[in-house]
């Protein structure tokens, strides 16, 4: 039985954690310290959340589907999760996602940064279905 606490957990943070980042906005009195701060926390929360799921995915790939050869790295786990249609989304958006991550592997600043940034609320959106197709819970 696969245990989906640690995706659970780690989406929810990065919810959580993108909430504050679009509500930092509104925050006269953030200093820009405290922005970027948040800003990191979100790129990092990304990071596990992306891991988590990729990972959960192959576990779900093989236990549950039983697939015969799953590759350990993400994007071919992705490929194969579209070629079972567990995505909603089309696999460049995922695969888009595991540049992203890739991309933000030790570069917190500038436009990488901000790609990620602009990529969460997709990858919320697209990372809550395949929550839902791995479990059968509505995401709440």
């Amino acid at each position: 039985m696969i245990d989906y606490s640690k995706l659970k957990k780690s989406l929810s943070h990065l919810e959580l954690q993108y909430a504050n980042y679009l509500d930092s906005h509104n925050q006269a009195n953030l200093s820009v310290l405290n922005k970027e701060a948040i800003v990191e926390s979100c790129i990092q929360r990304f990071e596990i959340c992306y891991d988590c799921t990729w990972k959960i995915l192959k576990r779900y790939l093989i236990e549950v589907l039983g697939a015969p050869e799953v590759p350990n790295s993400p994007k071919p786990v992705f490929r194969l999760a579209n070629e079972n249609k567990l995505l909603a989304e089309s696999i460049e958006a995922w695969l888009v996602y595991a540049d992203t991550r890739t991309n933000t592997a030790h570069d917190y600043d500038g436009d990488k940064a901000q790609q990620c940034i602009a990529r969460l609320q997709g990858f919320l959106k697209d990372t809550r279905a395949l929550y839902t197709v791995m479990t059968g819970e509505i995401w709440s």
